[in-house]
Formats: C-alpha cells, sequence, structure tokens
C-alpha cells in the first residue's frame, strides 16, 4: 500500500508557472506508475500527465502537450508536475495517483486503473 501527498497547488496569473509535486510513502515507489490528474466541481476527474516506473516513458493530454512536464525521481519517492504557460482552464484540483505495475507495463491514462490517489491541490489560474 502507498500513501500519497501533493503539494505546490497556489493562485498564479495566466501565463505562469506552477510545479506540484507528491510524496509517497513505502520503500517501493519504484513498483509504480504514476500519473496526474485533474477535477472541477460537476465534472469528471481527467486525465493530465502520466509517466513509468522509470521515467523512460510520459504521455500527455493533449490540452497539456507542450506546457507541462512530468517526471519523477524515484530515491526521494517523488513524482512532479512542472506547469508552464499556464491557462485559466487549467484551473482545477490536480490529484497524483499511483498504480502498481507488472514487469513490463509502461504507463496508464484512465482513472480506473489507478488504485491509490492523493488528496488533491487546488490550482486556480487567473486571467
Amino acid at each position: 500500500q502507498v500513501q500519497l501527498a501533493e503539494s505546490g497547488g497556489g493562485l498564479v496569473q495566466a501565463g505562469g508557472s506552477l510545479r506540484l509535486s507528491c510524496v509517497a510513502s513505502g520503500r517501493t515507489f519504484s513498483s509504480y506508475a504514476m500519473a496526474w490528474f485533474r477535477q472541477n466541481p460537476g465534472n469528471e476527474r481527467e486525465f493530465v500527465a502520466a509517466i513509468s516506473w522509470n521515467g523512460d516513458s510520459t504521455k500527455y493530454a493533449d490540452s497539456v502537450k507542450g506546457r507541462f512536464t512530468i517526471s519523477r525521481d524515484n530515491a526521494k519517492n517523488t513524482v512532479s508536475l512542472q506547469m508552464n504557460g499556464l491557462k485559466p482552464e487549467d484551473t482545477a484540483v490536480y490529484y497524483c495517483a499511483a498504480r502498481r505495475i507488472a514487469y513490463g507495463d509502461g504507463y496508464f491514462v484512465s482513472v480506473s486503473e489507478y488504485d491509490y490517489w492523493g488528496q488533491g491541490t487546488q490550482v486556480a489560474v487567473t486571467s
């Protein structure tokens, strides 16, 4: 089992940047594929970015491609999301997610594929 804790959210003007971090408990962080999702009230949780256990493979939603970068540091049990060129439509609660992998697995992009979730961190972008 793994517990996830996000940080780094806040209020920023359009065009600005934020860096979200997610720290995982436990000693087997490299056994998990990781991802970021986001959600606004009344909407479904949507995929933002995903990364494989070793960081070799990444995937982004079209809406954030070229602006957001996901990365991980297995030695520090941390996955990060660097968000540049923020837009008002990026406003949401951002969630970190983890899925225990089998050998050879890459990344996953669906909410239903993840087993563990953080509590979320709010990102608000003003125009």
